[in-house]
């Protein structure tokens, strides 16, 4: 099953650093990458950075640019519509996030954790064999919080359609 997980690093360059990690052990076959953005937000700035080209967002595709964008959006930019996504007044793109595991608790706890000094690298990925072992793997590497939600395939077919088309 694909899991969408939030590493939150305390330090506003380690997702990148980490994002190549995460390339490096899905060729080596230990996990499945099917999409990864990395948001920053350095010291003394009042947003975080978000990247602007979805080419930069996402190599991979999976989900896409408009999705990162939305969910972004939803966390950093537009948090009271998180509220909305609990009610239901966003239509049909809400309710397939909300379906899809991120609904408005996963939103807020996001937002709280990532915050100034800080980066993550939101990552949609499958096929772990052993979680605990890639989880591991990369905690060597870099200190991180974590923060998943399990994507049933049904959930993430949806959000592929309502995003990416």
């Amino acid at each position: 099953m694909p899991t969408l997980s939030v590493l939150k690093f305390d330090d506003p360059h380690a997702a990148d650093r980490m994002l190549i990690a995460l390339q490096g052990m899905q060729d080596r076959k230990m996990i499945v990458l099917q999409d990864a953005a990395v948001v920053s937000w350095p010291q003394g700035r009042k947003r975080p950075v978000i990247p602007q080209d979805t080419h930069e967002m996402s190599e991979l595709g999976a989900l896409g640019g408009a999705f990162w964008g939305f969910l972004f959006g939803l966390i950093f930019f537009m948090p009271f519509l998180g509220a909305a996504i609990g009610a239901g007044t966003a239509g049909v793109l809400s309710g397939s996030l909300d379906a899809g595991g991120i609904d408005e608790e996963f939103i807020k706890r996001v937002g709280e954790e990532v915050t100034e000094g800080t980066s993550a690298l939101f990552a949609l990925t499958s096929g772990a064999a052993d979680r605990e072992r890639v989880v591991e793997e990369m905690r060597a590497q870099e200190n991180f919080e974590i923060i998943w939600t399990d994507m049933p395939e049904e959930e993430l077919r949806e959000l592929r359609e309502a995003f990416v088309g």
